[in-house]
C-alpha cells in the first residue's frame, strides 16, 4: 500500500461528541495517528444510543482508526500525561468548553509559545469573545440559534436537519483549516492557532438565505422545494408516488414544457419564460406541472424526465438507502465486533484505503514513551505534497 498522505502525523484529540471527532476521523483516515483523550467515563457520544451492534452509531462512525487513552485532567498524573502527548504532537484538536483549557494548566498562548511548530485547533459553541461564548452549545441548539430551522420544514412549523449538520460543517471546516495548516507548516515552519465555532461555519453556510433577508426577502419554509427556483419540487404521479424534478436554466424550462408538459408555449409565456418569473408564478407553474404528473404513473413519467435530460430524484428513505446501488460501504471493526458504514465520499484513484478499529475505552492505556514524529517538519511531506 502506498503511504497515507498524513502517516508521521501525530493528533492529540482531547474531544467529545460530534464535531471535533469528524474532523480527526479524517485524519485517521489519512494516516495520521490519533490519540484520543477520553475522560474516566469515556466520551459521552459512547452512549448516544446502541444501535451499531451494541454500541453508539455516532461513536463507531466518527472515531475508526484512533487510540484511546483515559486521561483524568482533573489530576497531576492526568495533567502530566497530557503534557507528554503534547510534546511530540504535531497537531492539537480539542473542544472543551472555552477557558477551560486555561484552567487546567495548558493555555493555548503558552502552549504556542513552548510548541511553536504545534497545530492548535479549538472548537466552540459560539467563539471565546461576545454574550454567548460561554453558553454550552450542541447541533440542535445551533441550529436553532442560527435560523437555520427557520428555514426547514413545513410552512407550519420549523424543524431540525435530519442529520448533526452543524456539527458535521464545523468538523469539516475545522479539518480543511488544519490541512491548510499543516501546508503553511512545511514552509515557514509555524503552528497555527485556529478558532473554529459551530455558529460561525453554518452562519458561513446560510449565507444566500441570508443574502436573501438582506434584500428585503427573507425566506419562508416550504417544505421539499427550493425558494429561490421553480419548478424544483416533489409532485405526485397518477399512481401516488413522488418524484422530485428541478429545472436549473430557461433552457431546461423550454424542454421541459415541450417534452413533459406537452406546453411548448410555457417557454414564452412572460409568466413563465424565467427562472424570476415562475417563482413570482409559483402556484400557476407548480399546477401546471402538478396537473402533468398526476396524468402518468410513475414509470412513465422517469422515461419522459430522462429522455428530456431533466433532473429528477426518487423521495427515498433510510430502507431505499440501504439497498441503493450507489451506496459504497466500508467495514470497520469495533470491540463488539465488525460493523458495515457508508464510504467516505472521496475516492482515491489507484490508492486503496483501509480503515482502522474503532478503539474500546482505554485501550492504549500503555502508550509508548517515543511517539512517531519525525520532527514534522514535513520534508517528506512537503515533496509529496509538491511544494
Amino acid at each position: 500500500m502506498d503511504r497515507l498522505p498524513l502517516e508521521g502525523v501525530t493528533v492529540v484529540a482531547v474531544e467529545q461528541a460530534v464535531a471535533a471527532p469528524f474532523c480527526t476521523a479524517r485524519m485517521a483516515d489519512a494516516g495520521a495517528r490519533v490519540i484520543k483523550v477520553e475522560r474516566p467515563e469515556g466520551d459521552f457520544a459512547r452512549g448516544y444510543d446502541d444501535v451499531a451492534a451494541g454500541q453508539s452509531s455516532y461513536f463507531v462512525w466518527l472515531n475508526r482508526g484512533k487510540e484511546s487513552v483515559v486521561v483524568d485532567l482533573d489530576t497531576a498524573e492526568g495533567k502530566t500525561l497530557l503534557g507528554n502527548l503534547l510534546s511530540k504532537a504535531d497537531i492539537m484538536v480539542q473542544n472543551l468548553k472555552p477557558g477551560a483549557l486555561e484552567r487546567l494548566g495548558f493555555g493555548i498562548e503558552e502552549l504556542r509559545q513552548e510548541y511553536p511548530r504545534l497545530i492548535l485547533c479549538s472548537i466552540s459553541g459560539y467563539g471565546e469573545t461576545g454574550p454567548l461564548a460561554g453558553r454550552k452549545a450542541y447541533d440542535l441548539l445551533v441550529q436553532a440559534e442560527s435560523g437555520l430551522c427557520s428555514i426547514t420544514g413545513s410552512p407550519d412549523e420549523p424543524a431540525r436537519v435530519g442529520v448533526s449538520l452543524v456539527d458535521i460543517a464545523t468538523g469539516a471546516t475545522a479539518y480543511s483549516a488544519i490541512l491548510e495548516a499543516l501546508i503553511g507548516r512545511s514552509i515557514t515552519g509555524d503552528g497555527a492557532d485556529i478558532r473554529v465555532s459551530l455558529f460561525d461555519a453554518i452562519a458561513e453556510w446560510l449565507t444566500v438565505p441570508l443574502l436573501h433577508h438582506d434584500a428585503g426577502q427573507s425566506p419562508r419554509r416550504i417544505g421539499l422545494a427550493h425558494p429561490s427556483i421553480a419548478p424544483y419540487g416533489v409532485f405526485s404521479t397518477k399512481d401516488g408516488k413522488p418524484i422530485l424534478i428541478s429545472i436549473q436554466s430557461d433552457r431546461e424550462w423550454a424542454k421541459f414544457s415541450a417534452h413533459f408538459l406537452n406546453k411548448p408555449e410555457l417557454a414564452k409565456d412572460e409568466r413563465f419564460a424565467t427562472n424570476v418569473a415562475r417563482v413570482r408564478n409559483r402556484g400557476v407553474t407548480d399546477q401546471f406541472v402538478g396537473d402533468r404528473f398526476a396524468q402518468v404513473d410513475e414509470a412513465v413519467a422517469k422515461e419522459f424526465l430522462t429522455r428530456a435530460d431533466i433532473a429528477f430524484a426518487s423521495v427515498n428513505d433510510m430502507a431505499a438507502l440501504s439497498d441503493h446501488p450507489h451506496l459504497r460501504r466500508i467495514t470497520v471493526d469495533t470491540p463488539a465486533g465488525p460493523v458495515s458504514l457508508p464510504a467516505p465520499a472521496p475516492i482515491f484513484v489507484g490508492a486503496q484505503r483501509s480503515y482502522g478499529r474503532v478503539p474500546g475505552l482505554g485501550e492504549s492505556r500503555c502508550l509508548p514513551p517515543e511517539l512517531p514524529n519525525d520532527d514534522v517538519d514535513l520534508a517528506s511531506t512537503r515533496g509529496r505534497l509538491g511544494i
